[in-house]
């Protein structure tokens, strides 16, 4: 190769990176200036219009342009400190009502109303809470958009709020563009197909899902139930698609099993709770015999703080040390061993209850579907031994599964114990295994 066309070649590889960072910039301003001529627009009709524009110009944007765009957000659309201080001040030497109001305007960043009228848009909903999604992604190597992602929390919370939700049943005939985003979110218990999927919507099962009217056909939050006559004490015999059906009118137990969210644009923003008392609410109409709601929960976090912490054991059942026991479990075969799985199992049914009722992030139980369920009132009441036996399963929690309990009478005392001091509901058996596994105080933390 000739040497011009070496250093031109040289030149290009240089240059083209250059150039599209330059372009992704000006896409991005481009944007922002959208944004603020819609910030500057009186019109309603002119507004939704412009609304529209801006949005289909981020929504253009290549991916490279998504963090320049939203630098841009943050840095533009925040409130003047100078504006705050003047404002503060005022209220600090007279407490009225019109400096009150002035200092909450001051507050405000320009960013609120820039989303409220983002809003207006036909399918605005929908575009914002893709923006709070790729934002939520970048959020921890960019710490500066956390004023960003305060903005939409805030105002999302308030639009996705109780009274705009609309409870549905999910059943065989919901329209397959509902089913097919169920089979795609399915977060816990992957649905493997339409067949999978139509054992889970029969007569002894229920599916619920809150939706909301910006977004007819897109879950917020599912739940999947089991119609049984005890509490399950594995997840595999309810994910068999071959197991025969069991008339719904005979059950006394509703078992939760499964509890997805959907739009990630919409972390922080509680479903959950709500969801699972209006589903206990419906279910206990269509079924008076149902006497138990419990669930069949994973524990997400137990095998990766067992590895964390690598902790310290007092005395430990089996003569095992942490090593021993962390080196048995990396063995993929370990659970179709009978003679090791015997002596793991006291080992780990210990060490999990202890993890979910000791192990603390915040002065609040460490695992977060434990904090999820314990906050809405229910008692932990059972570990089940090798309950999941699924890849994530073992790789998660070693195959071990929680069952939280709904005693309908225990609910709002449990509740108000959890938030109010922090306390576990916890039953006789999983306080007992704790208290045997060894562990110091020390290693809560």
């Amino acid at each position: 190769m000739s040497e011009p066309s070496f250093l031109k070649t040289l030149l290009r590889r240089v240059v083209q990176p250059v150039d599209k960072q330059r372009s992704a910039a000006r896409q991005a301003r481009n944007v922002i200036t959208l944004f603020h001529a819609l910030l500057s627009e009186r019109g309603e009709v002119s507004g939704a219009a412009l609304a529209s524009e801006a949005l289909a110009a981020y929504a253009a944007l290549p991916e490279n342009a998504l963090a320049p765009f939203l630098n841009l957000l943050a840095d533009e659309f925040s409130p003047a400190p100078a504006e705050i201080a003047t404002a503060a001040a005022n209220y600090e030497l007279d407490h009225s009502a019109a400096n009150l109001i002035a200092l909450q305007q001051a507050v405000e960043s320009p960013r609120q109303e820039l989303i409220r009228r983002l809003n207006m848009a036909p399918g605005g909903t929908p575009v914002l809470v893709d923006i709070r999604r790729r934002l939520l992604r970048n959020l921890k190597s960019n710490p500066h958009w956390l004023a960003v992602d305060a903005d939409f929390e805030h105002l999302l919370t308030a639009w996705f709020n109780r009274g705009f939700l609309h409870l549905k049943r999910i059943d065989w005939n919901t329209p397959a563009i509902i089913l097919e985003k169920l089979i795609h979110y399915e977060a816990v218990h992957e649905i493997a197909g339409w067949t999978d999927l139509r054992r889970r919507l029969a007569a002894d099962r229920r599916c619920f899902a809150f939706f909301h009217p910006a977004l007819p056909e897109d879950p917020l939050i599912f739940i999947e139930v089991a119609l049984t006559n005890r509490v399950s004490d594995a997840v595999q015999p309810l994910l068999d698609p071959n197991l025969v059906e069991l008339s719904p009118t005979r059950a006394d137990c509703a078992i939760f099993y499964s509890i997805t969210n959907c739009q990630e644009g919409l972390r922080g923003i509680s479903f959950g709770n709500l969801l699972i008392k209006q589903v206990v609410f419906e279910l206990n109409r269509e079924f008076p015999r149902l006497r138990t709601f419990a669930t069949l929960s994973p524990v997400p976090g137990f095998m990766s703080w067992l590895v964390e912490t690598q902790p310290q054991f007092d005395t430990l059942p089996q003569g095992l040390d942490a090593t021993t026991l962390l080196k048995s479990l990396h063995d993929p075969d370990w659970r179709d061993k009978a003679d090791l799985a015997a002596r793991l199992k006291p080992v780990l049914m210990s060490l999990c209850a202890w993890y979910l009722t000791k192990a603390r992030k915040n002065d609040e139980p460490r695992d977060a579907v434990a904090r999820f369920h314990l906050g809405n009132g229910a008692r932990m009441e059972r570990l089940n031994w090798l309950a999941d036996t699924s890849k994530r399963g073992l790789r998660n929690s070693a195959g071990i599964m929680v069952n939280y309990v709904y005693h309908l009478d225990d609910v709002e005392r449990n509740h108000q114990a959890f938030v109010a001091e922090h306390r576990v509901a916890a039953s006789h058996q999983i306080t007992k295994l704790a208290r045997g596994c060894g562990l110091s105080r020390a290693s809560a933390k």
